[in-house]
């Protein structure tokens, strides 16, 4: 079992930046991949970002590639997103996740979920 919580989030003006980090339970955080997915209201849960359980691997939406990065530290189980040049479009409830394998986590097959942290972009 892992429990996955949130943190980092808050009010920030558009072309700002957030660092959202989620903190897992248990000493089995190195051998899932990690994703951040968010979901804004009235839409659909949108994936964001993974990366693999060593932290060689990672993917993004093309709506953030360039501006968010993910990384994670096996020690701390704990895994981060770096969110550059915001934009009012990012606003959103972040979650992240745990699955087996990166290619898992970006069709949202993923085990364990957190409750989420809100971003809001002012414009």
């Amino acid at each position: 079992q892992v429990q996955l919580v949130e943190s980092g989030g808050g009010l920030v003006q558009a072309g700002g930046s957030l660092r959202l980090s989620c903190a897992a339970s248990g000493r089995t955080f190195s051998r899932y991949a990690m994703g951040w997915f968010r979901q804004a209201p009235g839409k659909e849960r949108e994936f964001v970002a993974t990366i693999s359980s060593g932290g060689t691997i990672s993917n993004y939406a093309d709506s953030v590639k360039g501006r968010f990065t993910i990384s994670r530290d096996n020690a701390k189980a704990t895994v981060y997103l770096q969110m550059n040049s915001l934009k009012p479009e990012d606003t959103a409830v972040y979650s992240c996740a745990a699955g087996g394998t990166t290619q898992e986590v970006m069709r949202h097959d993923c085990n364990y979920w957190g409750q989420g942290t809100q971003v809001t972009v002012s414009s």
